[in-house]
């Protein structure tokens, strides 16, 4: 008589296998998913979230909408010159920062830099990064004068900081073997960065900073409500005088310039990565 065959419940696979499932749930994740329940609700009392009134209400909103309508392109000429300087912001704003994060986000590395050099790094670049673009104009508005340039030094700060955090997270992701195998040949600390880190990072780098590009163009478009100069500044004064078809033609224009640099941002992005 053969012997009894072996249950599929106690073969060592299937007991592996409930092993590993057994550990997806643990005392910890469950403690994280109602603490993540909690932070949702609480947010959302706060928040005040009430979509029964946004759709009670929508008349009124599609009524204001109406009086955008139609688009008034008399001063486009204006429109178009305020709208290249704004890009021009936006670009020195991305330029500069991109070149001020390369050594800070090496300095805010764990893989690359020790911890007493990342945490204060770290936290330079929170502070930089948490307050926003219009803060920074008003600051630099008092210390330069009204105009781009105060929008480009406010945009070059506050984007440093947001480059910087994502540009270290690229570097803390690379593969060590590269930068293990030029440390073997004796190289300096900068050496490792510049053949063995830079080259993996090069093509995330570049999609950041083309993103912030575009970004900093549409955070550009307001900085002229304090006096930082750009198309800002026609389009808070044609809101302060109820002109809304003014104000929909600069908001063609920017959609526009937007498109474009989205565009061009990725037939760069394709040439160089």
């Amino acid at each position: 008589m053969s012997p009894k065959s072996e249950s599929p419940v106690s073969s060592p696979n299937v007991l592996a296998m409930l092993e590993k499932e057994a550990k997806l749930v643990t005392t910890k994740k469950v403690l994280l998913v109602l603490a993540i329940a909690v932070a949702l609700i609480a947010s959302y009392l706060q928040s005040e979230l009430n979509f029964l009134v946004l759709l009670q209400r929508g008349d009124n909103m599609v009524e204001y909408v109406k009086s955008y309508f139609l688009p008034d392109f008399s001063d486009w000429g204006y429109y178009f010159s305020e709208t290249v300087i704004t890009i021009s912001m936006g670009l020195w704003g991305t330029l500069m920062a991109a070149i001020v994060s390369v050594p800070l986000s090496i300095l805010a590395s764990n893989n690359m830099c020790p911890i007493w050099i990342v945490q204060p790094t770290r936290r330079i670049l929170d502070a930089m990064r948490a307050i926003n673009e219009i803060v920074f104009a008003l600051i630099f508005v008092v210390a330069v004068g009204l105009g781009p340039f105060a929008g480009v030094l406010s945009l070059f700060v506050h984007t440093t900081g947001v480059l910087g955090k994502l540009f270290s997270e690229a570097v803390e992701s690379i593969e060590p073997g590269p930068v293990d195998g030029i440390r073997a040949t004796g190289a300096s600390h900068i050496q490792e960065v510049i053949y063995g880190v830079i080259p993996q990072v090069m093509p995330l780098w570049t999609s950041f900073t083309l993103y912030r590009f575009e970004s900093n163009v549409r955070s550009a478009s307001v900085l002229g409500i304090v006096g930082a100069g750009g198309i800002g500044v026609s389009l808070y004064q044609s809101f302060g005088a109820f002109q809304y078809q003014k104000v929909c033609a600069i908001l063609i224009v920017l959609v526009a310039a937007t498109a474009i640099i989205d565009l061009l941002s990725a037939k760069i992005r394709n040439w160089l990565v």
